[in-house]
């Protein structure tokens, strides 16, 4: 129908967002976080061994080649579906920088990794693909 075909992607205008913020928008009636990762956000994912995380990914993996800085994730907590705190501005980032669930403690990094907590797997990547320099699109 009309109505779940409107629904299936979503546009974003990410040209307002700063080096080191963070937006909160709408995908498919779930959050999702959109956020441009400073170089030191970057280094401080980048310098992550990966094999010392619960579920191993790098950020290259997780963003679009020649994009590292743009990292777009559903903003839903992977151990019972609560909305992590990091992304609205003064919120609780959690000790890795990243986001915090306040519902169970689970921290994430900067790259949206688990890092501590019950959480079993990193906040997910929806697919996505960039339309232009200033707007993204999801799904």
């Amino acid at each position: 129908s009309a109505d779940v075909l409107a629904l299936s992607t979503t546009e974003i205008d990410i040209s307002k967002i700063a080096p080191g913020q963070a937006i909160k928008a709408s995908f498919r009636k779930q959050p999702l976080f959109v956020r441009n990762l400073t170089p030191k956000e970057i280094g401080e994912a980048d310098a992550v061994d990966v094999a010392s995380l619960r579920d191993p990914q790098t950020l290259e993996e997780r963003t679009k080649a020649g994009k590292k800085n743009w990292l777009i994730t559903l903003g839903v907590c992977t151990h019972l579906g609560c909305v992590p705190l990091g992304a609205g501005e003064g919120e609780n980032k959690g000790p890795f920088g990243g986001y915090f669930c306040p519902c169970h403690g689970s921290a994430y990094d900067t790259a949206a990794r688990i890092r501590k907590g019950p959480a079993p797997k990193n906040l997910e990547v929806p697919e996505y693909a960039f339309t232009s320099d200033t707007v993204v699109k999801i799904g």
